[in-house]
């Protein structure tokens, strides 16, 4: 790499050595950057500050992006970032203004979507207004809070969708969904506001009722949905999936899948009143 200081960034999950150089960001690439890559510029292009700029690759095949400055809050600061309804609301706001940003996208001929055997599982919730290029994982661990931006980062699972799909992971990732709190930073004294933070979420993102409807069926789907992505991909020996089987990520899919349908009708009758 380049003679520029540079800085180790960790707390990822999939992608393997990611640095800082500069004001830049350096990842790896693959067969997905392409696609990515003109998501990232058309977003730009329309004025959507939510997301990093790209500035191309280096000369060791590393994708080149914009450092936002910030606090990623996972786990433990979740609570003194995220903790109010402000912060969920203006999570849902983020989301909504990348889903109209991606409206006028059009992907390239030929471009390649990373994970698409997933796809499948969206299927039941396509309706008229069919598919949109979603980030896919719209969650606290792929969040900058900075003091006068908010970004989502790690855009390598980006692809097509039903834009409710990355609502619900948003849900799940950002609220979120699972049973235990208190590595978040959580007083588990007192009750999780779950049903409030949702609907200042579904607030921020102006969600219509027809969708609100049909929303914790979907946050049910997209847990299970991940949970089989990792569980296939772990038993067919892929990694990174392998180390996060092992590192116990399975177990906490299968309890917030649990704990999602326990709970889902519930809270689905709690959001709509």
């Amino acid at each position: 790499m380049m003679n520029e200081d540079r800085e180790q960034l960790h707390g990822g999950n999939v992608s393997a050595e990611v640095w800082r150089v500069g004001d830049t960001v350096r990842r790896p690439t693959g067969p997905w950057t392409p696609g990515v890559h003109a998501l990232l510029r058309h977003l730009e292009a329309v004025g959507f500050e939510g997301a990093p700029r790209v500035f191309g690759v280096d000369e060791e095949g590393q994708e080149i992006l914009e450092f936002i400055p910030g606090v990623v809050p996972w786990p433990s600061s979740h609570h003194t970032y995220l903790g109010d309804d402000d912060a969920m609301w203006r999570v849902g706001s983020l989301l909504r203004g990348l889903h109209d940003a991606v409206a006028t996208f059009t992907p390239p001929p030929g471009v390649s979507w990373r994970e698409t055997e997933s796809v499948r599982d969206s299927e039941p919730f396509v309706d008229e207004r069919g598919l949109i290029v979603c980030h896919n994982d719209p969650a606290a661990w792929n969040l900058v809070v900075g003091d006068h931006r908010w970004a989502l980062i790690d855009w390598d699972f980006a692809g097509p969708r039903p834009f409710i799909w990355d609502v619900a992971y948003a849900v799940i990732g950002m609220v979120p969904l699972r049973p235990s709190l208190k590595p978040l930073g959580w007083d588990m004294e007192a009750p999780f506001p779950y049903v409030a933070r949702v609907r200042a979420l579904l607030e921020g993102y102006e969600l219509e009722d027809r969708d609100r409807r049909r929303l914790m069926s979907v946050v049910v789907a997209r847990v299970a949905s991940v949970y089989d992505h990792l569980r296939r991909n772990a038993s067919a020996g892929v990694e990174p999936w392998v180390s996060q089987w092992r590192e116990g990520h399975g177990r906490a899919w299968a309890k917030a899948m649990d704990h999602g349908r326990e709970h889902h009708a519930e809270w689905q009758r709690a959001i709509m009143t």
